[in-house]
């Protein structure tokens, strides 16, 4: 199947290297409107280049189409895709307000296309083992969890492009760099129904928001607490997840909750979770979560199923998300 990019900033290249070691997809086409932004994927990969999306959409041997724009602008992107009944792959966040995203869902499902969003640190090896110990039931009945993103974006970050740092256009670090953890908390837990929150923008010059605080109640009844920040000097310090059940607990981590660095669980030996710990450590990365998520769209379109990440979890962690910054800014817990 045929892949095309629209916007070759940063992240595009990771797909271009998902769609290179992927058996039977080719990158076929990319569109910017900046043209020497395409001319790697040009000469690296044979793409054609455009600077109209429209004109690029008319291609019949387009099969796929990769946003990796910024968030504001997902949704036109995304319903002229649907229009030429090309499938949709959305970078993280979904879009950014639940108007936008629902627009994307309705125009993927009225043109009968697949549309799966990035969420890529569901498959690297620590969080499909940690999934695996929830699923397994050996840490009981869970009462609590910790979700940490402590990371640093210097003001240099923010100042590459006019885009960053805007609520519009991209978010803080709750919806630009946490929501990946958060994505993976959704995914351990299930259903939020209750969020409280508070924000600030501290130390960078931008209009959202540099550190977050929130807390999320379960259906279950399980309470998580979420803390983010990029104001942390002088590295980024910490990404992490920890789960306390009655019968063990488990923390995911290090500075990209790559590893885990601890496993009580009741009856389990020292050995034995020393074992879990070492065989994650000869591969923490995997396979990427780009190429894996890339790979399960061609096979979704083949079964005709939906995609392994659906424009419904997109929505989940974009709705917990909003009702952190009007919890914050209406200073009360919220219901969702």
């Amino acid at each position: 199947m045929n892949f095309a990019i629209v916007g070759c900033g940063f992240i595009a290249k990771k797909h271009a290297e998902a769609i290179k070691n992927i058996k039977g997809a080719k990158l076929w086409a990319v569109c910017d409107k900046v043209s020497e932004l395409m001319q790697p994927y040009v000469e690296e990969h044979g793409a054609e280049p455009y600077t109209d999306f429209e004109t690029m959409l008319q291609n019949p041997n387009i099969d796929i189409i990769n946003i990796c724009t910024p968030s504001g602008s997902h949704a036109i992107l995304a319903e002229l895709a649907a229009k030429y009944k090309k499938h949709i792959i959305v970078e993280k966040p979904i879009a950014m307000t639940m108007e936008e995203t629902d627009r994307i869902i309705n125009a993927a499902a009225e043109n009968n296309v697949k549309l799966a969003v990035v969420h890529p640190n569901r498959f690297r090896p620590v969080a499909l083992k940690l999934k695996e110990i929830i699923q397994s039931g050996k840490l009981g009945k869970i009462s609590h969890a910790l979700c940490i993103v402590n990371w640093n974006r210097g003001q240099h970050y923010y100042d590459q492009a006019p885009w960053r740092g805007t609520k519009a256009f991209d978010g803080g670090v709750l919806m630009n760099q946490a929501i990946h953890n958060l994505d993976l908390l959704l995914w351990y837990l299930g259903k939020p129904v209750e969020v409280m929150s508070m924000d600030a923008t501290r130390f960078r010059d931008i209009e959202a928001e540099d550190v977050s605080t929130g807390v999320i109640r379960f259906e279950t009844g399980i309470i998580a607490t979420v803390q983010a920040s990029t104001t942390v000097y002088p590295r980024n310090y910490e990404e992490s997840i920890t789960i306390f059940g009655e019968k063990g607990t488990v923390k995911i981590g290090g500075t990209n909750a790559l590893y885990f660095k601890d496993i009580l669980i009741e009856g389990m030996s020292d050995a034995e979770a020393l074992e879990i710990k070492e065989s994650i450590e000869k591969n923490p990365w995997g396979t990427p979560g780009h190429q894996i998520i890339l790979s399960d769209i061609m096979e979704a379109i083949k079964q005709d199923r939906q995609p392994i990440v659906t424009g419904e979890d997109g929505k989940t962690a974009l709705s917990v998300v909003l009702n952190f910054y009007k919890s914050a800014k209406e200073k009360k817990l919220l219901t969702l």
